[in-house]
């Protein structure tokens, strides 16, 4: 009798029920039907092709972006008992044509490929000699021009379908896609009909931070002191503030390791692997870390820098809190950030087959994102909403679990400041920035205003009282609102605009602004022990003792510890205490296979603990 997918999701996996919308495109796959699942990070887009897969008669080919990616998953499966390889240039070319030989002898029910690999003559010959049922294109938003992460290799799949000699079903899976990108992935993959499904973008266990400190490096050493034993990944915009940071924490005794395009291979695989396996808990990083890392404990996501745009920022930030237990995501913003990202736009080299026009038209799209990041920065409003809102979902302007929510705001008059800010540009003879702007009306004697003769400007000098923070905030505030006008371009100069004569006409300017003595409360503090399982009663003394199992489990293995067993799977144990095998099955996460492999060792550390 054939294993029923309810079955297999147990049997494999360990879960009793799918999550929110993973059976429905289980469902349209199984009846032969293209797919197109929109997924925030962390919600099991793979199961909803892994499952078919196992049902289906032939094998699943799964077209993935990064060598990480595919290893990762590919090793899950495994352990999950499930026969799965990858295919891509990690392998040397006997690995890769022995696995080429037992994929078409059918030894294999799921195989990952580079896109790269698609059209290669000796992967063409040995396809043809396979039962393809599906071919499943996992981070599809990469074969848009509008996506974050755009893939000219991802264009060959749809040649590589249609050269098939029977058209399998075609599933695309992605955890972000705007409205363009979502039209580019329907029409360049030619999804036929497709079931489609957006499951929302919300992930309610990550709580959203925003702050403006004047010193970044002394509020990531604050926050880990309470955190620092904890699995986090630290993002940072360039090479060179990944390694300021990495050494900054190594001398600070954090156990922290790093990873960019600078170093070598060697070298990036092994700290990947050092946080992977946990013997290293903190990641230093530029954003060529991550995608594809399924680690399920990242318990927080804090950007040194501003990314480029929200989808780069929402999918990084996402890669907290997998396991659904409560995470927090913290962007720590400086007015260079949106200096150095202007300047990475600047220097985007032309995409492959795109014309002149188009490549200006890529970079004018990428200075538009900045600026709605640069907006998520500043904003009041609800910061979770803001998100979603950008994606197109809509909700209560409230979360009550993110830094604004979190803040009290009051309405303040900051006309004679906004008056002075205006009038500066209006007397400026030149074109300058906002931080030009900013020290001329505070009267600044720094060489670069005097050298421009902006001391000679009417206003200079005018808002020497305020405090400069403010002022920044203020001009921030008349950016947003329309006021003042940031130009394109090599240097981003401030402009006037229609609005900028209702202010010096006498139009009065009010902004939200925190309480001062709301200011300690909106800082991020540390969370009692218990809370990083949530709110259940789970002892923390037992939840250490089976992850110290865990680990040496996983050291035995070779494999990283979520493998093993997620930390939400311990916490269930924590919870249920079981007894025997039977109870011990009750756990999420806890499969017939992983039984076989661990459940006994763990049954007796729980019957030897002592509570």
């Amino acid at each position: 009798m054939a294993m029923t997918k309810l079955e297999a999701l147990k049997k494999y996996f360990g879960y009793d029920s799918f999550r929110p919308g993973q059976e429905m495109l289980v469902d349209g796959i199984l009846e032969g039907r293209d797919v197109f699942g929109i997924m925030p990070t962390g919600a099991g887009k793979s199961l909803c092709y892994q499952i078919p897969a196992l049902l289906l008669p032939g094998i699943t080919l799964v077209i993935s972006p990064l060598i990480s990616l595919m290893k990762d998953q590919v090793t899950t499966l495994n352990q999950a008992g499930i026969h799965a390889a990858y295919l891509n240039s990690s392998l040397t070319l006997g690995q890769f044509r022995t696995a080429l030989k037992y994929m078409a002898q059918g030894r294999y029910k799921i195989v990952y490929v580079a896109p790269e690999r698609l059209l290669t003559e000796s992967f063409l010959e040995a396809v043809s000699h396979v039962d393809i049922s599906m071919v499943s294109v996992d981070e599809a938003h990469c074969i848009s021009q509008w996506g974050q992460d755009f893939r000219p290799s991802y264009l060959h799949i749809r040649a590589f379908v249609d050269g098939l000699n029977r058209r399998p079903v075609l599933s695309a899976f992605t955890a972000t896609a705007t409205k363009e990108v979502k039209e580019d992935i329907l029409a360049l993959l030619n999804l036929n009909d497709p079931v489609m499904l957006t499951t929302g973008f919300d992930r309610k266990n990550l709580k959203f931070i925003v702050q403006h400190p004047a010193d970044r490096m002394k509020t990531v050493l604050a926050y880990l002191k309470d955190h620092g034993t904890e699995c986090g990944i630290i993002y940072c915009l360039t090479r060179k503030n990944v390694d300021e940071v990495w050494e900054t924490l190594l001398q600070h005794g954090y156990p922290a390791t790093r990873y960019h395009a600078g170093l070598g291979d060697e070298e990036r695989r092994q700290n990947q692997e050092d946080f992977l396996f946990d013997r290293r808990q903190i990641m230093v990083a530029t954003n060529a870390f991550g995608m594809g890392i399924d680690k399920s404990n990242v318990r927080y996501v804090i950007h040194y820098n501003m990314p480029k745009n929200i989808e780069s920022y929402y999918q990084e930030a996402g890669r907290a809190g997998r396991d659904g237990l409560d995470s927090e995501c913290i962007l720590l913003y400086g007015g260079q950030d949106v200096v150095t990202n202007q300047f990475f736009i600047d220097q985007m080299e032309q995409p492959e087959g795109a014309d002149p026009e188009t490549a200006q038209l890529i970079k004018e799209r990428e200075r538009e994102r900045l600026k709605k990041m640069t907006f998520y920065c500043f904003t009041h409003e609800c910061l979770r909403e803001y998100i979603l809102r950008y994606f197109g979902e809509y909700g209560s302007n409230y979360c009550g679990n993110c830094s604004n929510c979190l803040t009290q705001f009051e309405e303040v008059d900051v006309t004679d400041l906004a008056k002075a800010l205006i009038g500066c540009v209006k007397e400026s003879r030149w074109h300058y920035g906002m931080m030009m702007i900013v020290d001329t009306v505070h009267g600044s004697k720094a060489a670069k205003v005097l050298k421009a003769g902006m001391d000679r400007n009417p206003w200079y000098g005018s808002c020497e009282n305020a405090p400069v923070y403010q002022l920044r905030q203020v001009m921030n505030h008349l950016v947003l609102e329309g006021y003042l006008h940031l130009a394109d371009g090599e240097y981003r100069t401030v402009e006037l605009t229609e609005r900028s004569e209702e202010v010096l006409n006498g139009s009065s300017v009010v902004m939200k602004a925190a309480k001062k003595q709301q200011k300690a409360e909106t800082e991020s503090k540390p969370k009692k022990k218990t809370a990083v399982l949530g709110e259940e009663d789970i002892d923390r003394d037992l939840f250490e003792k089976l992850r110290a199992l865990r680990l040496r489990i996983a050291k035995e293995e070779k494999v990283p510890p979520y493998i093993v067993f997620s930390d939400k799977t311990l916490a269930h144990m924590c919870q249920l205490r079981p007894q025997n095998r039977e109870a011990m099955l009750e756990v999420s996460g806890v499969g017939e296979l992983k039984y076989e492999k661990y459940g006994e060792r763990f049954l007796e550390c729980i019957q030897d603990w002592k509570g």
